[in-house]
């Protein structure tokens, strides 16, 4: 009886067990399915409200403040391979986008060939984009290689390649970032394939995966998505790139879209039998059940005729929102609107695709989000992100510590420079009696060192000390200014006497360096063409925002040979002869030899006014010109040289040089005079000054820079943008320079002896060949930039890459490899 009733209480028991398991699994399964929800998608259900945004001239606050709150979503561009300034610019988005409270967006665009982004390449970038999403707490969206079906984009319709490099891309991105977000996202195919019919497909080849009908040719009834697609397994969510567009090969205009354009774009919301090609929502969206990212505005002209601005964009705005919001289209998890303004070819029309840049626009369509399951920002907690890993913004000394550590500088300086003003160490100082000063070839391997450093562009111990660290200073500078110092030495005394031979070789000069730049700027291009050489690095330019355009323009990528495959056509393009012999194209590494082929043709001119006493004239002449091409941003020549180095600006350095190197001695024995000793201490104090102005710079992006706070950052890049312009060589840069010359030239006088035996077995050799290892180093950098494993950011292995790349130069030098046909 007992037993019975003890079984009978623990079967009561048990079923009670039972049942409160049973309370608290159903509301743990309902949890999962939430959990379980596609990834990235909206807690509340409704879709993203996202925006993509010109970072070069906008940011994700002014977006906020235009539109009266934050997109959920804010999309960046990404460059694949990326550089070590590029990824600073990331960061610098990372830093926005946690601010605002929104999720990230990166559409990484290929610069090389899709064969080219294997697993390595992969591996960089992704390792890259982790360092700088460290403790970002929002969602990363990665879309690779967007509108891969379309013809106008570098990688389109390319199926096999473009399949394998997204599986790399998303295998990589997969194992460094945990849980992004992977997005395939092919534009609207309604007219595909954007092009005639054909039996060939563009890449050559057979028609393989693009004939997807099998009738051997390709056209508008093959399937514009299927071949491009990389499978289930790595596509989290599929995108779509659906404009309001009419303009088509017609005159410009604007048009008002008609009603349901928009959904017609996507195609039918559920499948009546097997999709038709242009069905996109039904077979990828519904019929794969992933989120969809649409990608979206209208096109609006402001120089065009036609419909008003507000008409078309506020009638696309709700044709969006409408499906967005409907039942239909529940797949739609985020729509994002292209707040850029685009250059539609050269000399063609400038398209407007914002919709927040008219406040009463921007108003009327925050209106119409009003009652709509649309999600804006911020969706997720703001943060202070100050990035992480090897991409971190390096070590910064802010208040008391910064102004100690200055304090501390100028203190050092002074002292020093008193100490050795009246007690020199006699066995150190210079005594060299040859015609030839050796301190000045010393001074040019240093120059040549900064120019290779500086080019390769690898985050190192040389970097850190190259990259306008010594001042606002960099390499150009200082290989412009000492290139003429050298001229003016060795050619001055002879220019009253021997005007005719200064004339001969410094024509014979300029010649040799003009053909040897024609030769540097073909082989590149047809290097670049080899398709296992990655060459943009040397065929692209990425602005750093330092330079013509201003701090706007960072993160602005220029092709460099734009046009130039009018070389291989048949027949050879009209324009692509004249911009090779006009240097119009070319690596932007080397485009500073147009600037030195005209100036030392302009040499014997010079040579000649300081012959006969006429420096003053020499100076007034050339300041005034630097005062007006600094002005008036006057360009000269069609050259490439021209967008870096303008011609009457640039000649300045050129000028001091030879003016410099011609009356060296009298100026060396005037700074020596004891009266003066005081005004060389105070050039030699004020050089410190502007090295510790640089060392505030918040242009410093490397993982290993030592930064002060000693000036707002608001107020550095006020006063470096308007005094230390680069482009157009600012007054502070100008005077900058100066004083780091004389402030080297004192400091080898007083120390030569220690000095050149610490250093000058290695720079003086450099200094000496300055235009052969200038020339040769354009070959290291593509070199350099095809070994995926030196683009991680890892600061020892690219300090050991580097002293590899200037030992190899020096060893060139030492046995002077190709003197014979590489100018010195």
């Amino acid at each position: 009886m007992n037993s019975i009733a003890h079984r009978s209480v623990r079967a009561a028991l048990l079923a009670v067990v039972l049942l409160a398991l049973a309370a608290l699994v159903l509301p743990a399964t309902s949890a999962r399915a939430v959990d379980d929800a596609p990834a990235g998608s909206s807690p509340s259900g409704g879709p993203y409200l996202g925006a993509l945004l010109d970072w070069a001239t906008d940011s994700a606050a002014a977006h906020a403040e235009r539109s009266g709150a934050p997109a959920a979503v804010y999309g960046r561009p990404v460059q694949l391979p990326m550089s070590d300034q590029e990824q600073g610019y990331l960061r610098d988005f990372f830093v926005q986008v946690a601010g605002q409270g929104a999720h990230a967006l990166l559409t990484v665009r290929p610069e090389v060939s899709l064969e080219k982004v294997d697993d390595a390449r992969a591996a960089v970038l992704a390792a890259q984009v982790a360092d700088v999403a460290e403790g970002y707490e929002g969602t990363v969206f990665v879309r690779f290689a967007p509108q891969m079906n379309a013809s106008w984009v570098p990688w389109g319709q390319q199926p096999e390649a473009y399949r394998d490099a997204f599986r790399a891309v998303a295998k990589a991105m997969d194992a460094e970032l945990g849980d992004p977000v992977m997005v395939w996202s092919p534009t609207v195919g309604g007219d595909y394939p954007f092009r005639a019919a054909s039996t060939v497909p563009p890449s050559g080849g057979d028609l393989g995966a693009l004939d997807t009908d099998g009738n051997g040719v390709w056209n508008q009834d093959d399937d514009a998505y299927r071949p491009y697609y990389p499978g289930d397994d790595v596509v989290d969510w599929v995108g779509l790139s659906a404009y309001h567009d009419d303009t088509g090969d017609g005159p410009v205009r604007n048009t008002v879209a008609a009603p349901g354009a928009f959904e017609a774009q996507l195609g039918p919301a559920r499948a009546t039998g097997p999709p038709a090609g242009e069905d996109f929502y039904a077979a990828y969206a519904a019929g794969r059940d992933k989120p969809l990212m649409v990608e979206t505005s209208a096109f609006y002209s402001p120089g065009a005729e036609g419909a008003p601005e507000r008409e078309i964009k506020s009638g696309w705005w709700d044709q969006v929102l409408a499906a967005a919001s409907g039942g239909d289209y529940d797949r739609i998890a985020a729509v994002v609107w292209n707040e850029t303004v685009e250059q539609r070819g050269e000399g063609a029309a400038t398209v407007d695709w914002r919709i927040t840049a008219d406040p009463e626009l921007a108003a009327a369509a925050g209106d119409r989000l009003e009652g709509t399951p649309v999600v804006t920002g911020p969706v997720t907690e703001r943060t202070v992100l100050h990035g992480g890993g090897s991409a971190a913004a390096g070590t910064v000394l802010e208040g008391p510590a910064a102004w100690a550590s200055a304090v501390a500088v100028l203190t050092a300086v002074v002292l020093l420079s008193l100490l050795f003003s009246r007690r020199p160490v006699t066995g150190w100082a210079y005594t060299d009696p040859s015609p030839r000063d050796a301190r000045i070839d010393m001074l040019r391997g240093v120059a040549i060192v900064f120019v290779v450093v500086n080019h390769v562009g690898l985050a190192s111990l040389f970097q850190l000390l190259t990259q306008e660290t010594v001042g606002v200073v960099s390499g150009a500078e200082l290989f412009v200014l000492l290139s003429g110092a050298v001229l003016g030495l060795v050619y001055g005394p002879r220019a009253r006497d021997e005007l005719g031979e200064v004339l001969d070789r410094t024509t014979s000069r300029a010649r040799k360096l003009y053909v040897t730049a024609l030769v540097v700027v073909l082989l590149v291009f047809a290097l670049s063409r080899l398709p296992f050489l990655d060459a943009t690095a040397v065929t692209t330019f990425t602005d750093q925002g330092t330079g013509a355009a201003g701090a706007g323009a960072a993160g602005a990528v220029y092709d460099l040979y734009a046009g130039v495959e009018g070389l291989v056509a048949y027949p050879v393009s009209a324009h692509a002869i004249p911009a090779v012999f006009l240097l119009q194209i070319g690596p932007w590494q080397f485009n500073i030899m147009g600037l030195y082929v005209i100036l030392l043709l302009l040499s014997p001119l010079v040579l000649t006014a300081l012959a006969r006493g006429r420096a003053w004239a020499v100076l007034g002449v050339s300041l005034a010109l630097y005062a007006g091409g600094s002005l008036l941003r006057i360009r000269l020549l069609p050259s490439q040289f021209e967008d870096s180095f303008p011609l009457l600006v640039w000649q300045v350095l050129f000028v001091l040089g030879m003016v410099g190197g011609y009356y060296r001695r009298q100026i060396v024995a005037w700074f020596a005079a004891p009266s003066r000793r005081v005004l060389l201490v105070a050039c030699l104090v004020l050089t410190a000054a502007l090295a510790l102005f640089s060392w505030s710079s918040p242009y410093l992006t490397n993982a290993y820079d030592v930064r002060l706070t000693l000036l707002p950052e608001s107020s550095f890049r006020a006063v470096y943008d308007r005094f230390f312009g680069r482009t157009y060589l600012g007054v502070g840069r100008l005077l900058n320079v100066l004083l780091v010359v004389v402030a080297a030239y004192t400091l080898l006088s007083v120390c030569w002896r220690p000095l050149h035996r610490a250093l000058g077995w290695f720079l003086i050799p450099l200094g000496q060949a300055t235009l052969y290892v200038f020339v040769v180093h354009v070959f290291v950098i593509l070199a350099v930039t095809n070994v995926p494993a030196l683009q991680r950011g890892n600061l020892w292995l690219n300090t050991a890459a580097y002293v590899v790349v200037l030992g190899l130069l020096w060893v060139m030098v030492k046995k002077r490899f190709l003197f014979g046909i590489i100018p010195r």
